[in-house]
Order: C-alpha cells, then sequence, then structure tokens
C-alpha cells in the first residue's frame, strides 16, 4: 500500500466527508437554508416595490458672459416615487427641483424621461412632477397609513444615495412627531424619525413598513458631516395624502383665509408682543365682516395696534408659523373661534373661513 503521510491521510478524510454530503442538483440542504422571515420580507418588499422608485436630476441653464451663449448646468439630483402610473406623475422633494429650469426622470431600468412641473409645496417640501410620454405598466407603491407607526416598528428607505440608483437601506422608527424646517422655513410637523441610513441623493424616496406601503417621504438628515448618522426624517404619508391632490388640482396648497395681513415675525421679536398683531384687513373678507380692526396710527404718529390674534380654536398663537399651522387644519366654509387682545381687552370672534380671490 502507497504511503501518502499525514496530510494525505487528512486529504482523504475530507474528501469522504464531502462526498457524503452531495445532494440532488434540486434540493437545498439545511444548512445552506440562510435567509430568515425577516430577510425573506426585506428581500420582497424590496423587489416589489424598486420599480417604482426613480431617480430625478435637475438642471439649470445659464448664459455665459462673454460668449452669451446659454448651457445646462447640472443643479441637483435626488429620488421619487410613480403616484399615478396612468398620468405618470411623481412625487418627490421639494428641495430636489427648486430653482430647476429642466427636470429629468430615470426608471429603473435606466429609461430617461423628460419631466414638468405640476405642483409645488415648499411649506411641506413636497412637489410633483408628471413624466412626459411616459411609458406603460408603470409601478404604484400601495399607500399605508403613519398615524399606524409606533416607535421600533422596521422600515425600509429605498432611494439614489450619492447617485448610486435603486439602494435600499433599513431601520426602525426611531421616533414620531418630530418638527423639522421646511425650506420656507415653515414648520413641518408630526415627521417620523428613523435610523435607515438616510444620505444626500435619498430626499424624495419611499419610506416603507413591512408590507410594501408607504408610511413616508424622506426628506431630511440629522448630520454635521453631511451623510448618515443613525437620524433621519421623513414626511409622514397621512401628510402626503392631504397635500398631493391639491398640488395635482391646484399647482399649490389650498388654504382658506381670514383676509388679514400680519405682522412679520422679526416685527413681533423686536416689540415682544404676545400674540400675532393684524396690521390690516381686506374688505368684504371675514376678518373684516366679523369685527377685526388692524393698526393705526396714532395721533402722534406712534403704531395703535388693533387685533392681536392669540389663539385659534384654543390653540396659542404666538407667531406666523403657528398661525398658518392653525389655518392649515381647515378647509373653505369651516368656522373657527378666534381670540385677540385689544387695547388689553380679550375678544372672541366666530369667523367663517373663505378662499383666496
Amino acid at each position: 500500500m502507497k504511503r501518502y503521510g499525514f496530510w494525505g491521510s487528512c486529504l482523504a478524510a475530507i474528501c469522504l466527508q464531502w462526498s457524503g454530503l452531495s445532494v440532488a442538483a434540486d434540493e437545498t440542504p439545511d444548512y445552506l437554508s440562510f435567509s430568515t422571515d425577516d430577510e425573506a420580507n426585506t428581500t420582497e418588499v424590496f423587489q416589489k416595490a424598486s420599480p417604482a422608485v426613480v431617480f430625478v436630476t435637475s438642471s439649470e441653464l445659464r448664459r455665459q458672459r462673454f460668449t452669451r451663449n446659454v448651457m445646462e448646468i447640472p443643479r441637483g439630483a435626488g429620488s421619487g416615487f410613480i403616484w399615478n402610473a396612468n398620468s405618470g406623475l411623481v412625487v418627490t422633494n421639494y428641495h430636489v427641483v427648486a430653482g430647476a429650469d429642466r427636470l429629468a426622470i430615470t426608471l429603473e431600468d435606466e429609461q430617461s424621461f423628460q419631466a414638468e412641473v405640476v405642483g409645488l409645496a415648499p411649506e411641506r417640501d413636497l412637489a410633483v412632477l408628471r413624466m412626459i410620454d411616459p411609458p406603460q405598466n408603470l409601478t404604484e407603491l400601495p399607500l399605508g397609513n403613519s398615524s399606524e407607526l409606533s416607535v421600533g416598528r422596521k422600515v425600509m428607505a429605498i432611494g439614489n444615495p450619492f447617485g448610486l440608483d435603486t439602494t435600499l437601506t433599513v431601520g426602525v422608527v426611531s421616533a414620531l412627531d418630530r418638527e423639522i424646517q421646511s425650506p420656507s422655513n415653515r414648520t413641518i410637523r408630526g415627521v417620523i424619525q428613523t435610523d435607515a441610513a438616510i444620505n444626500p441623493g435619498n430626499s424624495g424616496g419611499p419610506l416603507l413598513n413591512s408590507l410594501g406601503q408607504l408610511v413616508g417621504v424622506n426628506t431630511a438628515i440629522y448630520s454635521p458631516s453631511g451623510g448618515s448618522a443613525g437620524i433621519g426624517f421623513a414626511i409622514p404619508v397621512n401628510t402626503v395624502t392631504e397635500v398631493v391632490p391639491q398640488l395635482i388640482a391646484y399647482g399649490k396648497i389650498m388654504r382658506p383665509v381670514l383676509g388679514v395681513e400680519l405682522a412679520s415675525d422679526r416685527w413681533l421679536r423686536r416689540y415682544r408682543v404676545e400674540g400675532v398683531p393684524i396690521v390690516r384687513t381686506y374688505r368684504g373678507f371675514p376678518a373684516e365682516n366679523a369685527g377685526m380692526v388692524g393698526a393705526r396710527r396714532g395721533s402722534r404718529g406712534e403704531i395703535v395696534l388693533g387685533d392681536v390674534i392669540t389663539q385659534i380654536d384654543g390653540e396659542r398663537v404666538v407667531n406666523n408659523d403657528q398661525f398658518l399651522s392653525a389655518m392649515e387644519k381647515h378647509r373653505v366654509g369651516d368656522t373657527i373661534n378666534v381670540v385677540t387682545t385689544r387695547e388689553g381687552k380679550e375678544k372672541r370672534f366666530t369667523v367663517e373661513l373663505s378662499e383666496t380671490e
């Protein structure tokens, strides 16, 4: 018998062991089955949702100083998702498309289409675009309910961070009811906080639950370096479903009005006024009809305040943002209760809201 030595014996033993593990080609042995239920869920959601996620790029036209030739210069990029497959409507963030002269939308299969703006809501950092000559069989995302979210629930973000298309990150809901500033310096309330990695380029992409339903629109990160630091924010889908139909129908958010001009927040801070003073009322609008009065000049040229709004429907109002947020909770024709102070006395008004003319 030929001798192979110690290492030869070991090699022969290994070969014998592997030969005993041979299986049929159509069988998967248990030790190779590493997919957990959670992994299977993540994979399934991504496969179904990713065709609905798009890459949004914007550019601006700029005239050269000396030649006067017009050049198209890239402005920014972000993500978005198909809102209406038949109309080719896409939802994204306002800050992704702000100031753009030209817009392009690239699908998962790398087809690219020109797009136009349908509506903008800088106060909610949302925008609706329409693809020009969209293809057939686009994929829409099913809508969830952000009020059903709770801290610890699994969420997934799909987008194009740093231009890397169709990237998936997974995390949990870290907190609810956060507040962030919109591009117009308005406060966006009820925001979802997540630790799913969100980086530049993820803006406008969907945040999904484990059922593959849209629960938010990724919009911002909190990071000194500009990269993901485990704190990302998403606009809740309940806000999106309220705003997007208005953007499609009117091109902007339609809010009811009192018919007043208010003092600026800078003026409020300077003179330390409690509430928001009415500078003037507009003729024929609810505030004037209810008997509210604006500021006027005194006999010596000083400013004499009229009504100063302090509450709307029991909610305290101390600045313009809070006033607008309170108004946005209502629709044209709703009746609200307004509390003001005038010359040191409290006044109460019941006002039916009207629409902007």
